[in-house]
């Protein structure tokens, strides 16, 4: 099973602290990590992202959409990266997490299982069309 551990700031205050963190220090830290996951087999995929401030939004609430640009004043909490990783339960989920070395006061990782194509419905053709994908580009 596919398990999704999204990392994110409680507080504008706690991201911006990170930002204070020395690059080379944490690039050890987390290369460390990653490479658990690595040697595990577990890690599918990983990826940080950039300032929230250099973000947008699409608000769908009226027609057309509307864009806002960051940064965000209202937000509570603010998305900074994500692992994706193929693990046999959400309790093995829990337990990288639990080890996750960006972490401390104001930070949060959120777990979400990813279903697989294979629990949707297989007669459907946009699901016959992105299975057909997947197995084209080796995902599957």
């Amino acid at each position: 099973m596919k398990y999704m551990l999204i990392m994110r700031a409680t507080s504008a205050e706690a991201y911006a602290a990170f930002a204070d963190v020395d690059m080379d220090q944490m690039l050890e830290t987390m290369g460390r990590f990653n490479d658990e996951l690595i040697n595990a087999g577990v890690l599918v995929a990983a990826e940080g992202l950039d300032d929230a401030s250099g973000g947008v939004v699409v608000d769908y609430s009226s027609q057309p959409p509307v864009v806002t640009d960051g940064p965000y004043g209202e937000t509570k909490e603010l998305f900074g990266g994500f692992y994706i990783l193929d693990v046999a339960s959400q309790e093995e989920a829990v337990e990288w997490a639990k080890r996750m070395p960006a972490a401390g006061a104001g930070f949060q990782t959120e777990i979400r299982r990813v279903p697989s194509i294979d629990e949707f419905p297989q007669d459907n053709p946009w699901i016959q069309k992105e299975r057909a994908w997947r197995e084209s580009t080796g995902q599957l």
